[in-house]
């Protein structure tokens, strides 16, 4: 609870209240229902691609070592937030101690960061794929893919970090202590700070910039020059196979990178709550989800291996 220090009437807040879907209260069981499904479908889907790349001698290539790491990502990054938002759809007391809020913010932080720099990579794996097809398993080696791997991992913890810990050292909560969200996340904690907020948002601003700007540049740049070679094929048969690699990580990117957008750089949706807490959702629990669909319902390798499993499984 916020408490008061002796000779200052200031309150200084130590933990916060998560509203959640406060205004829709009445229909707590059924949103209940409807997320715990979806957070299952997700573990689910995730983990089984994972078992299917790990165990099918077919799959286990770069592009499928980097799905891996990508559906390990979405199971972190959505079992951060939605246990919890579960949990707090079903009781009345939903505080939240200001470590666990700021723990919750840095995971958030994080794995998204790692994402970011994970389908950059992704990107330029399809890039050497499908441009220099005879030099790609010499230049995709096995050392590089664990070097990218690892790296997209250490660059998305080591950016959060620095981030949190100019937020932490800027941001001081004074008096509210009420998060109109269903997780701790970066505007609402802004709303509630006495802090002046120019600074925080300048080191917020260039942070950003690093970790989805730069990736986003390095994914644009792969699938520019993946276009301009493809249109270049001469046999369609040629051009319908790049693409098709090619479409399930494009996909994947629009979407995410889609929602990113809605969230953080449209003006309104940062300014109506109910609007911010749609668009969250797109990306801590849609998201999560549609990646193993569209790799599995998209890649003929993915279901010919999931076919196969199903057949030893059944027979």
């Amino acid at each position: 609870m916020p408490f008061v220090r002796p000779g200052n009437t200031t309150m200084m807040v130590t933990e916060f209240i998560i509203l959640g879907f406060g205004e829709l209260k009445k229909l707590s069981p059924l949103l209940f229902l409807v997320f715990g499904i979806v957070y299952l479908a997700t573990i689910s889907g995730n983990l089984l691609l994972v078992v299917l790349v790990s165990t099918q001698q077919v799959l286990q290539t770069p592009m499928y070592f980097f799905l891996v790491n990508l559906s390990c990502l979405e199971v972190c990054y959505t079992s951060n937030i939605v246990p919890r938002m579960l949990v707090d759809l079903l009781r009345e007391n939903r505080a939240i101690s200001m470590v666990c809020c700021i723990i919750q913010l840095y995971f958030f932080g994080a794995l998204g960061s790692t994402e970011c720099y994970l389908l950059a990579v992704m990107s330029y794996d399809r890039y050497l794929a499908v441009c220099w097809p005879l030099h790609y398993p010499a230049l995709m080696h096995k050392t590089l893919c664990m070097g990218l791997a690892i790296g997209s991992w250490l660059s998305g913890f080591t950016v959060a970090a620095a981030f949190q810990g100019a937020m932490v050292s800027s941001l001081n909560f004074c008096g509210g202590n009420e998060i109109d969200h269903f997780f701790c996340d970066l505007k609402p904690l802004q709303k509630l700070s006495c802090t002046d907020p120019h600074l925080i948002n300048l080191v917020c601003m260039s942070l950003t910039a690093l970790v989805t700007l730069v990736p986003f540049g390095l994914t644009l740049v792969s699938y520019w020059r993946i276009l301009s070679v493809v249109l270049h094929m001469p046999s369609t048969t040629g051009r319908q196979k790049a693409f098709s690699t090619c479409s399930s990580h494009l996909v994947v990117v629009t979407l995410f990178y889609g929602t990113l957008i809605l969230v953080y750089a449209v003006p309104l949706a940062g300014q109506v709550p109910t609007l911010h807490k749609t668009f969250s959702l797109l990306y801590t629990v849609v998201t999560p989800l549609c990646n193993p669909l569209i790799y599995s319902l998209k890649n003929k390798d993915v279901k010919d291996a999931l076919r196969k499993k199903f057949l030893i499984l059944f027979s």
